[in-house]
């Protein structure tokens, strides 16, 4: 599967997983219906309708712009590109740590302040830029929480115990390596999306029997997404807290 249809069939097949109709979307997001309507049936949306929407789909809102095809605004991008090496890092300390702990990292992720950006919002390179397919949406997705693709791999690892080499998520994302039912719950556990969500984006039929993420899982999904916008140092601030054992 390569392809992917327009944002109004995936937003019509978003909003009704979510038994949402226009008027209901309209009031949610107070966004008015007409132009609701005008994005049903193919309008480009506009950052703002974008921003409003997501937390109605439940859907961070720089997921909805990988999924509308509309560029992430720089406010929403990964913050410092030099904190991607840490990441990895981080996922696999936090796993592995008392649930009270994971919650502690969350906090303090949570707490540092804003800083601002001092380099632009890296540009992808020639074979980061895909064709736009299920695979290509969950591989930016991944890069939306500055991962790498050597930090896929090896936060992949971590959460969900499969291990592929970073070229082969490569390979998802440009259509050579056929999305699969179980690499779709991978990386609903990686993105911290329910499975059923990324089922109904991609088309991908769930495997039999799919379980939600293990709790230490979910919980380094989360955080994932709370370091995004760190800086080096602040990413490095909280996984010297990861490494500071908690007492027995």
């Amino acid at each position: 599967m390569t392809g992917l249809p327009g944002f109004d069939v995936l937003l019509a097949r978003l909003a009704s997983h979510r038994q949402l109709d226009i008027a209901d979307l309209s009031r949610s997001a107070a966004i008015p219906e007409p132009g609701l309507r005008a994005v049903f049936e193919g309008t480009v949306p506009s950052p703002s309708f974008l921003r409003r929407l997501a937390p109605v789909l439940q859907l961070h809102a720089a997921d909805l712009f990988v999924i509308a095809d509309v560029p992430v605004p720089d406010e929403l991008a990964p913050l410092d590109a030099r904190a991607a090496g840490l990441v990895a890092g981080l996922m696999k300390e936090a796993v592995g740590l008392p649930p009270e702990h994971r919650r502690r990292l969350r906090r303090l992720a949570r707490s540092l302040p804003q800083e601002n950006r001092t380099e632009p919002v890296r540009t992808p390179r020639v074979y980061e830029r895909f064709e736009r397919g299920p695979g290509g949406v969950l591989i930016h997705m991944t890069g939306s929480r500055n991962l790498s693709w050597t930090g896929i791999a090896q936060t992949f690892l971590c959460l969900t115990g499969r291990y592929w080499a970073a070229s082969t998520y490569g390979a998802v994302g440009n259509g050579r390596k056929e999305l699969t039912p179980d690499l779709l719950a991978d990386f609903a556990t990686v993105l911290g999306i329910p499975a059923d969500t990324l089922s109904v984006l991609t088309g991908v039929d769930l495997p039999d029997g799919t379980q939600p993420p293990a709790p230490a899982a979910a919980d380094a999904a989360q955080l994932l997404w709370d370091v995004r916008r760190l800086t080096l140092d602040q990413v490095q601030q909280v996984d010297d807290v990861a490494r500071t054992k908690p007492h027995a």
